[in-house]
């Protein structure tokens, strides 16, 4: 397999696509073009959202919120990745394996109740415009907001020590290309039914519980939609759920094929093909389709490349 054997007997070993030597450079290339797009695109939004006074409303405080997210989420992952696919090292020490499950499963917990507020806040827009300044004050935002990343770390602490106790004994060789809770359980040693059954209750509370309440409220939005008698107004609310829909439907279904399953289940190229497009696809894309279908985005970004918006800012 050509992986180093200099290499603590405490780290793991992450096979990646070690089985396929001659994928790792073509790999390479493509995370690091992603993360670089990653990078660029959410920090992009980050910006104009928190500097440009004309998106200074609830809707783009938690754009910023998920642009932040997904800058740390693919920051956890895709610098050990990279690292991985340039050399015959495949290792990560066990500190930085369990800070990276910690971090990844807190930050993707985070992400799913994020958008089960976001799209709360669509339906307060869309179903309740005059009093949608006071339901979703700026006040409440922050609430909301805190308590969204509080519950994701405090989730992530539980699934994090729950999978890290199982007993391994000495197995350290992961077919993946970084630390997640499916492959880390294929390496017990022990049965692991109760822990796989605790870990499936808290993943469907995270994954199928917002999700449900995100159907829930866009059936209810469609239905205020579809009384307004202005086509042009239909568009425009439509137009400004289109781009919070696309981004949960790449979140969450392949969030949902990888945790809401037996870890014993788990395929391991169908797993790193799925944990490949939430961990990095998903991030990569989600400021661009924000920024393509939002003529407030484009139309900041635009402002924040001319002199006049530097000079508004200072």
């Amino acid at each position: 397999m050509g992986i180093s054997n200099q290499s603590s007997q405490d780290d793991f070993i992450l096979l990646g696509f070690s089985d396929h030597p001659w994928l790792e450079t073509p790999l390479f290339i493509i995370f690091l073009v992603a993360y670089i797009f990653a990078l660029f695109g959410n920090i992009s939004i980050i910006l104009v959202s928190r500097l440009d006074p004309q998106l200074d409303s609830p809707m783009y405080f938690f754009v910023s919120n998920l642009s932040l997210l997904d800058l740390c989420y693919t920051t956890s992952t895709v610098p050990q990745m990279l690292v991985n696919l340039r050399g015959p090292g495949k290792s990560i020490s066990y500190g930085g394996c369990v800070a990276q499950l910690y971090i990844f499963l807190a930050l993707g917990s985070t992400e799913c109740i994020l958008l089960a507020v976001m799209a709360f806040d669509r339906y307060a827009a869309v179903c309740k415009p005059l009093h949608y300044p006071i339901i979703v004050s700026q006040r409440r935002c922050i609430h909301m907001a805190t308590g969204t990343w509080i519950s994701g770390f405090a989730n992530s602490l539980v699934q994090s020590t729950l999978t890290m106790v199982v007993p391994r004994c000495g197995h350290r060789v992961m077919d993946h290309f970084f630390c997640e809770v499916p492959a880390l359980l294929k390496l017990a040693c022990a049965d692991t039914h109760v822990n796989e059954a605790e870990l499936n209750v808290l993943a469907a509370l995270l994954l199928l519980v917002p999700l449900t309440l995100i159907l829930g409220t866009y059936v209810l939005i469609a239905r205020a939609v579809m009384r307004i008698r202005s086509a042009e107004s239909r568009w425009k609310s439509f137009n400004t759920c289109a781009s919070h829909l696309l981004v949960v439907s790449l979140f969450y279904f392949p969030a949902i094929s990888m945790y809401v399953q037996p870890p014993s289940s788990y395929s391991r190229d169908r797993g790193k093909i799925t944990a490949l497009f939430y961990g990095i696809v998903t991030p990569t894309l989600n400021p661009f389709i924000y920024t393509l279908r939002n003529k407030d985005v484009k139309a900041a970004l635009r402002r924040a490349l001319t002199k006049e918006f530097w000079v508004k800012t200072r």
